[in-house]
């Protein structure tokens, strides 16, 4: 990811925040052959290895789980992000030299990935999953919920996937490189937008 100065995310706790808040990654491999790709709801394990351990499960059927990568996986994280119009900058009422652009947050992390389908990990994974997901609901559903034999099926229908993460790059593209005027500008453009996902990028540029 090709990240300026002024939007490179060295704040660990932060890039951290974008991995747990995001509810559906994007797994990446290079392979002999081409590039696969999968979205996916992953696991952060913040407590293994220096910079944590993300787990998750494929299909069986899913060719990524068996075709040998070409070095490490890549795991993409997208956090909130929105259009920018050059109409929001007061530059443009005096000089009219801007241009569209797009704002957002993004991490990438980076390590080997393996794969595995273990039963008792494979059900380790998938409740600890179901938990993170249904936390929180009324009447939360459970693994334990459904006949056990029913459970053991469904496994044997996916593999399980680990990558511990050996690098973590953070990208924060929130206007930084505008003045103050322009920053307050977009601001209040995306504040004042009817879509949700602009007015939650709002408070986020810098003012």
């Amino acid at each position: 990811m090709h990240i300026p100065p002024a939007f490179r995310d060295d704040d660990t706790d932060r890039v951290r925040d974008t991995i747990r808040a995001t509810r559906l990654a994007q797994i990446i491999t290079a392979t002999a052959d081409g590039p696969l790709a999968t979205p996916l709801p992953l696991l952060f394990d913040e407590t293994e290895g220096e910079h944590g351990t993300l787990y998750g499960h494929f299909s069986r059927a899913n060719p990524q789980a068996h075709t040998p990568p070409i070095g490490d996986a890549l795991a993409l994280f997208m956090g909130p992000d929105a259009y920018v119009s050059p109409g929001w900058y007061p530059t443009k009422r005096e000089t009219e030299k801007v241009v569209p652009t797009w704002n957002y947050i993004a991490v990438q992390a980076f390590g080997p990935l393996e794969v595995f389908d273990d039963p008792a990990r494979l059900l380790a994974l998938v409740t600890r999953l179901t938990d993170r997901h249904e936390g929180g609901r009324p009447t939360p559903w459970s693994v334990a919920d459904a006949p056990p034999d029913f459970i053991q099926a469904q496994l044997r229908g996916i593999v399980g996937l680990r990558l511990p993460i050996r690098r973590l790059e953070g990208k924060r593209k929130l206007s930084q490189n505008r003045n103050a005027a322009d920053r307050a500008g977009v601001a209040a453009g995306l504040a004042a937008s009817p879509l949700d996902s602009d007015r939650a990028v709002a408070p986020l540029i810098p003012l």
